[in-house]
């Protein structure tokens, strides 16, 4: 969010001002025209009226709440905008410090955020059912007398339907009601949420009501934890329903209880008095359906025209199997079915099998054909918070709150922020869920009284994209503008259950191709560079940017000019491109300090890219992904370390941010998928088990110096700076908002904690017991991998004319493996050698600012190798 059209001390003063200072925030927002003015009022006069038009409504049982339209009236399209207060804004590093010493706001955003609900004061509700679960005989007794009076009025051979359901009833009470000499004829037994713990007293009592029982419901009973599904399927051989699962024996009356024919009302003993033609709707969702019953067909169901298959492996039957068996009922107008799942993958391959098909999972099947969507997710369960009782609030909103966040970024002419601000909006924002058909839109609005950025007050603004009637559901749509070719069904995870299978299928065929596509270079050509210095013995002249260069190249080889038309070699922290090379009048002759397409090195998604089409997966690297382009196969790949039990934390890395900006450790996979909204990362797998030393995370700087690419060259200074967390590492959770505990780079932020090598060398040794060079081996091996990487994927990089010096950052597991972790550019690592050098001065053991930058130039320009070492 940008506020440059404002100009200092520009005081809104009339609308006009308004419109002219907020021009490009209006622009920006999408918001109406036609509302500008009204937004005006209501900002200026600070109007929150939305309480009197919506109302928030609890849902999901409590753990989420909704927006309603309350007013009276319909609110027209665009007929009015709301301002929305933030509750909590803050920057993610701040967030849990925040909660934790802000009085009342962990409190009320674990009420917002609905993850407080056990330290609720509801006593009369848990009283009540307190005592429906303690039950009593004389209660249960009561009930099944009820049902044996019906019964007798209907006729002794009516079918019993017996509603037991949370009365507290326990092993001895069970026997004692002697439900098998009340009813002859049991077809259906509810006892959900009762206290029964013998298996065996429960199926002795169960079987001596009939073996003709149809439906059975022990759910939530202690029992269920015994195992005693097996026995109980053997003694009924007609049960069709078992604790809500559809069993083997599933046919005509299962499908007539999940039609509503079958009932209590009409209970139905044998398939003749169930007549499949008359259902219209079916809802088989979640039934646990592994082949679908054979009675299941266009022929038994000649009225169905709603069916849900949601929440069933339907693993017995193949995709194309039942494609065939879909596509016979002709008549079928609404489908809801998981997709990705047994009907494949592909939502518009679905409707294609059923041409008229109207609502595929509640979208209009047209705007699913015409936006070209995989994955129609209007009906996807939604995720909700979990948390432990022994949590505290603010641990708990940390935990909830990526399904509530909001962001942006605030910028000027000059500069935009490098930290992204999040917010919360407040109880009425926060009720509005998420609707790909939505009928409202939200948009966040930066309001500048006095026309500048210090007065400015956030808000977020509402308003109607369609006309809106009373009692209904207010929603907006989380990622608006947003579509498939930006990963829309992935990003909707953030939110919702998606199928795990889809993004786990991905994730295969991604580790496939990886394997399958890898180059595994070698370093055949022998390297040809020698010293650029002229014959004659005139020192090159050097054009530089770099105070540092000036300072400390002191070589007589070489000599500082500042005219850049005349110097041999252009060291420079700016991109030497085509437009500098005219702004300067430089020539293609010029040596200069970066080579073409370096990116492939320096930019953090390219280098996993580069190594990864190099190499496949190599231990060195962590699982990466690029999120703008593989956010499903790092979703699948998140699914399969869940089921597996696995470690799942990740970093998540701007592509090319220096200091560790916007840089965030989680194992929260909405947290992954919402951080892609403050830029394009990577989110690379967590070394969680790094090597320590005295208890702290560490990593080192190598200095890697670069004459040629093909042939590769390359020289490894024989120095390199280790640089360490300042607190001792944990895993714990709320740790990882702590930056000097999790990150090393102590140069921007924090007390800075180095030490020279030998020492670090000695220590480390000592601690672990290991020899460092045998490790120092394999971190070269490393490094030089890493440029075989560019050299075989991007030869392009060559220029006879370039050299270069890169910082490559590497660490160690806890088996002392190296990892690489990122390469920095030439100016990058001429900045952060100032800092290195500048912290180890004393020391007699390091080469200090003035012998490293002529070390580098002596290398790359003289040939000269001293205190460096060929790879």
């Amino acid at each position: 969010m940008s506020p440059a059209a404002a100009s200092t001390g520009d005081r809104i003063r009339s609308y006009e001002d308004f419109a002219r200072v907020h021009a490009y925030l209006l622009a920006a927002s999408g918001i109406p025209p036609s509302l500008h003015r009204r937004l005006y009022r209501k900002l200026v006069d600070e109007v929150f009226d939305g309480g009197e038009v919506f109302s928030v409504e609890p849902c999901e049982g409590g753990k989420q709440r909704r927006l309603v339209l309350a007013a009276e009236r319909t609110l027209g399209r665009e007929s009015d905008v709301f301002l929305v207060d933030h509750a909590w804004s803050f920057r993610l590093s701040d967030a849990l410090k925040q909660l934790r010493e802000v009085p009342g706001l962990a409190e009320r955003m674990a009420a917002l955020m609905c993850v407080d609900l056990d330290r609720r004061t509801e006593l009369e509700e848990s009283d009540e059912q307190d005592s429906r679960k303690t039950g009593s005989l004389e209660n249960a007794l009561m009930v099944v007398e009820k049902e044996r009076t019906r019964i007798q009025e209907k006729g002794s051979d009516f079918a019993a339907w017996l509603e037991l359901e949370e009365l507290g009833i326990d092993d001895d009470m069970l026997i004692a009601l002697d439900l098998s000499s009340k009813f002859l004829n049991m077809v259906a037994l509810n006892l959900w949420g009762n206290k029964l713990q013998d298996p065996l007293k429960i199926i002795k009592e169960i079987v001596k009501c009939g073996r003709r029982l149809k439906a059975l419901w022990l759910n939530e009973n202690p029992a269920l934890k015994e195992g005693a599904d097996k026995v109980i399927l053997d003694d009924l051989p007609e049960l069709e329903i078992y604790n809500s699962h559809f069993t083997r024996k599933a046919g005509e009356w299962a499908l007539g209880f999940c039609g509503d024919i079958v009932g209590a009302d009409n209970p139905c003993f044998s398939a003749e008095n169930i007549s499949l033609e008359s259902i219209v709707t079916l809802d088989l969702s979640d039934r646990c359906i592994h082949k679908l019953p054979e009675v299941f067909s266009p022929s038994k169901l000649t009225s169905l025209l709603n069916l849900n298959i949601r929440g069933n492996p339907l693993d017995q039957m193949s995709g194309d199997d039942l494609l065939k068996l879909f596509s016979g009922f002709t008549q079928l107008q609404e489908l809801e079915v998981d997709i990705p799942g047994p009907l494949g993958n592909n939502a518009i391959s679905i409707t294609e099998c059923l041409p008229n098909l109207s609502l595929l999972n509640g979208i209009n099947v047209p705007s699913i054909i015409e936006s070209g969507k995989h994955i129609v997710d209007s009906a996807l369960k939604p995720r909700l918070p979990e948390w432990s009782p022994e949590e505290a609030l603010p641990e708990r909103v940390i935990g909830a709150m990526w399904l509530y966040l909001m962001t942006y970024r605030l910028a000027d002419e000059e500069k935009i922020d490098e930290t992204p601000v999040w917010y919360v909006m407040d109880e009425m924002g926060s009720a509005m869920r998420h609707s790909d058909d939505a009928n409202f839109r939200v948009a966040p609005f930066l309001f500048m009284p006095e026309g500048n950025l210090a007065s400015a007050i956030s808000y977020t603004v509402l308003w109607p994209v369609r006309d809106v009637h009373t009692g209904e559901e207010c929603a907006r749509d989380f990622l608006f503008g947003i579509g498939e070719d930006k990963q829309r069904s992935a990003r909707l995870t953030a939110w919702f259950h998606t199928p795990d299978n889809y993004f786990i299928q991905e994730f295969q065929k991604y580790k496939e191709q990886l394997q399958s596509s890898s180059i595994c270079p070698t370093t055949k050509q022998t390297p040809t560079t020698k010293s650029v210095r002229p014959s004659d013995g005139c020192a090159l002249r050097v054009f530089t940017d770099i105070p540092h260069v000036e300072e400390f190249l002191t070589r007589p080889e070489f000599v500082l000019t500042s005219n850049p038309k005349e110097a041999d070699i252009i060291w420079v922290s700016m991109q030497v491109d085509s437009e500098l090379k005219n702004a300067l009048g430089l020539t293609d002759q010029q040596y200069t300090n970066q080579f073409p397409f370096e990116a492939c090195l320096v930019m953090k998604h390219h280098l996993a890219d580069t190594i990864r089409k190099a190499w496949g997966s190599p231990e060195w690297l962590q699982p990466t992904y690029n999120l703008e382009s593989h956010l499903s196969q790092l979703i699948g790949d998140y699914c399969v370390r869940k089921g597996d039990g696995l470690d799942n934390l990740w970093i998540m890395k701007p592509w090319n941010m220096a200091r560790t900006i916007d840089t965030t450790v989680t194992g929260d996979l909405s947290a992954i998928i919402r951080l892609m909204e403050t830029g394009p990362k990577i989110c690379q797998k967590y070394i969680e088990s790094p090597a320590l030393f005295q208890g702290r995370k560490f990593d080192l700087r190598y200095i890697v110096l670069v004459r040629s690419i093909c042939p590769l060259e390359i020289f490894l200074s024989d120095v390199f700076w280790v640089r360490l967390a300042n607190n001792q590492y944990t895993l714990e959770k709320t740790s990882f908002f702590e930056y000097e505990t999790h990150f090393t780079v102590m140069n921007y932020i924090g007390r800075m904690n180095h030490m020279n090598t030998p020492e670090f060398v000695k220590e480390f040794e000592k601690e672990h017991q290991v020899k460092w060079l045998e490790i120092h081996e394999h971190i070269r091996d490393m490094i030089k991998c890493v440029f075989e990487s560019a050299t075989a994927v991007h030869p392009e990089m060559q220029n006879p004319f370039s050299r270069a010096i890169y910082g490559v950052d590497v660490m160690l597991d806890n088996r002392f493996s190296p990892k690489i972790l990122e390469v920095t550019y030439c100016p990058d690592c001429t900045r952060a050698c100032k800092y290195d050098t500048q912290s180890l001065t004393g020391s007699q053991d390091i080469v200090r600012g003035s012998d490293f930058f002529n070390t580098v130039f002596g290398c790359l320009f003289l040939d000269e190798l001293k205190d460096v070492s060929p790879l």
